[in-house]
């Protein structure tokens, strides 16, 4: 068992934005590109572009695109919601039943055939993430949503069902039971970090209870908070989960 006092502390030296996760900004701009450029191209690139943004706020423009004049812009949009790997990107998939294109819907067929794999995989632990606080003051509301967004798309690709906001004890207790797995509750902070930059802290308890387990937090410096937060919010339940010795 770790002591509450437990620490692991991991320093990011962040790249370039070009390197990183898309933010909020230029997902919103491929978003209009991929609804309203006016060549094919310029839309399946939209697609693409956002299918490798690790943006959960990707899957709508992307769901739009399965409805494209074009078959290719459609074949474009389904990659992109294979690669997102988003699994709110199923149910526009599902949806799209009568595509009339081969290429397209082959690119359908892929994006569901993923997706449901992923969804179907078996749970390793039961999380209850309790949000983010930003006690810095300055991170805008929209990029803290669009972190805690990155942390539960962290917490699913790592094996993790997510329990329900407001479960009681005993639904908790009964999946548990049912699915032979360990809960774990989360409850995460935006921090200041040295020179200028940002920390990410995971308090990690026992759940269902209140069992204090320790405290995992990763910082980065050398880029503007989005793309600090981008970098931090993978690599925070990445260092979680090993801290805690999730399989």
């Amino acid at each position: 068992m770790r002591s509450p006092s437990h620490l692991v502390a991991l320093c990011l030296f962040v790249l370039p934005a070009t390197v990183l996760a898309q933010t909020e900004a230029q997902t919103a701009s491929l978003a209009r590109t991929l609804k309203q450029g006016a060549a094919p191209a310029q839309r399946v690139q939209a697609a693409r572009v956002l299918g490798e943004s690790e943006d959960p706020e990707a899957v709508g423009p992307l769901c739009a695109g399965l409805q494209d004049e074009s078959a290719e812009v459609r074949a474009a949009a389904a990659q992109g919601l294979e690669t997102l790997a988003e699994l709110d990107g199923l149910a526009c998939l599902e949806a799209r039943k009568d595509e009339p294109d081969a290429a397209a819907g082959a690119a359908r067929e892929s994006a569901l055939r993923s997706l449901r794999a992923l969804k179907a995989k078996p749970p390793h632990q039961y999380v209850r993430f309790s949000g983010l606080k930003d006690t810095t003051g300055t991170v805008p509301p929209e990029l803290v949503k669009l972190t805690e967004a990155r942390m539960r798309r962290a917490l699913v690709r790592s094996g993790a069902w997510l329990a329900p906001e407001k479960e009681s004890e005993a639904a908790a207790k009964g999946v548990l039971q049912k699915q032979k797995i360990p809960g774990y509750r989360l409850v995460g902070e935006i921090r200041p970090g040295p020179s200028g930059g940002l920390k990410l802290s995971v308090m990690c308890l026992r759940y269902p209870g209140k069992q204090l387990l320790g405290n995992v937090e990763v910082q980065a410096s050398g880029g503007e908070p989005g793309e600090l937060l981008a970098a931090l919010a993978p690599r925070a339940i990445e260092e979680t989960g090993e801290s805690f010795k999730w399989k």
